[in-house]
C-alpha cells in the first residue's frame, strides 16, 4: 500500500469525506499495526486540512460580516423572498 500520510490540495467536502472513510477502516479493527498507524497517521493529516479549511472559511465570513458585504447579502436575500 503507498503511503499516503499528507492529503494534497484536496476541497473540505472531499478531505471529509476521506478522514470518515479513514475513521470507518480504524473501527473496523481488521488492519495489521503498521496499516494501523499508516491511516491514523494520513487520518490526522485529513483532520488538519479540514481544520485549516475551516478557519480559513471563518476568516472569509469575518471579513465580509465587517465590510458589511454579508449584511448588504442578506438584506437583498430577504428583499427577493417577499
Amino acid at each position: 500500500m503507498p503511503k499516503k500520510s499528507q492529503p494534497t490540495a484536496l476541497k473540505f467536502e472531499e478531505a471529509l469525506k476521506q478522514l470518515e472513510a479513514v475513521v470507518a477502516q480504524l473501527e473496523s479493527k481488521d488492519l495489521p499495526l503498521e496499516e494501523s498507524l499508516q491511516a491514523y497517521e494520513r487520518g490526522m493529516a485529513l483532520s488538519q486540512q479540514c481544520q485549516t479549511l475551516l478557519e480559513q472559511a471563518e476568516q472569509k465570513v469575518k471579513i465580509l460580516t465587517e465590510k458589511g458585504t454579508l449584511k448588504d447579502f442578506q438584506e437583498t436575500s430577504d428583499a427577493d423572498d417577499a
